[in-house]
């Protein structure tokens, strides 16, 4: 493909996967023949992780028949995004082989392109940005988000703007809010709970049906992220919640309870779960160069 300013290599980071394709910053598309998805160790070393990263990056530019571009990054929290330099301790169980180390600087030597071309943003707020430009947020403001995988993203957008609202380290029980609404809370309960490991949270909502323990992690889950919704509703006020990330495919097991949890602070809310997927951070992480 031809591309043109207009187009900007937008980069999802999560927890255990890194996604890519290039973005039209101008249309807020993107171009599905580009993206390429690859399985990422969070726990690897740092040389390893970046490398795996700039494989993607080079796949994608060779996907498009294109030679280097701009690129956007959508990338978790904790982190010093105008610096690019990575915060993740071991506390947040993935990275932590990145901490404090300049990840824009080591990733743009590895692509062959100089930093400047590389932009970051939070991860959370890349993806309400997506769906404020294109997805189930377009049209509504003021608009929050959250995202539900490895951890609990949380983003907020009032007049165009987008921001990462940086409550997952909100204090919680013995924790913080992260450790009781992400996949490390059901791992961990149903463990608790039953003596047995499952593989991930999609065995979990599968068993449901069937499974008296499976369906109490997940109302405990509705529990915990009542909490962190009402503290956060009553915070902006706004007039729609788009949920994310792996957790919000199981929104039919969850969403009675979580809706009795949150009681009358959803009146007036319109909940809404993600429309575009993974392509709301490609394209949100791609469109931070056009405040740039």
């Amino acid at each position: 493909m031809q591309t043109t300013d207009q187009h900007v290599l937008g980069i999802d980071i999560g927890g255990s996967h890194i996604t890519a394709g290039l973005v039209n910053i101008k249309a807020f598309t993107l171009d599905d023949n580009t993206v390429v998805r690859l399985r990422v160790d969070s726990h690897a070393p740092a040389r390893d992780i970046i490398h795996n990263w700039s494989e993607a990056i080079n796949s994608v530019w060779e996907k498009a028949g294109t030679g280097p571009t701009r690129i956007g990054i959508a990338m978790p929290g904790p982190f010093d995004y105008a610096n690019g330099i990575s915060l993740i301790d071991k506390q947040f169980h993935k990275y932590e082989a990145l901490f404090r180390l300049n990840v824009r600087n080591m990733l743009a030597e590895s692509a062959g392109i100089p930093s400047s071309h590389v932009l970051m943003r939070n991860d959370a707020e890349a993806f309400l940005e997506g769906e404020v430009l294109g997805g189930a947020a377009r049209g509504f403001d003021p608009a929050i988000g959250i995202t539900l995988g490895t951890g609990i993203g949380s983003a907020r957008s009032h007049k165009g703007i987008t921001t990462d609202a940086e409550l997952s380290v909100t204090p919680y029980l013995d924790g913080m809010a992260e450790d009781y609404t992400a996949i490390r809370f059901f791992l961990r309960r149903y463990q608790e709970l039953s003596g047995q490991p499952a593989k991930d949270v999609r065995a979990i909502a599968e068993a449901v049906p069937t499974d008296p323990i499976a369906a109490q992690v997940f109302r405990e889950f509705s529990v915990h992220l009542g909490v962190f919704l009402r503290h956060f509703i009553k915070l902006d006020q706004p007039q729609v919640l788009v949920i994310g990330g792996n957790i919000a495919n199981a929104w039919p097991i969850f969403e009675a309870d979580l809706r009795k949890e949150v009681g009358e602070l959803f009146d007036g809310v319109e909940v809404r779960i993600a429309a575009l997927g993974e392509a709301a951070a490609l394209i949100g992480g791609a469109c931070c160069w056009q405040y740039a």
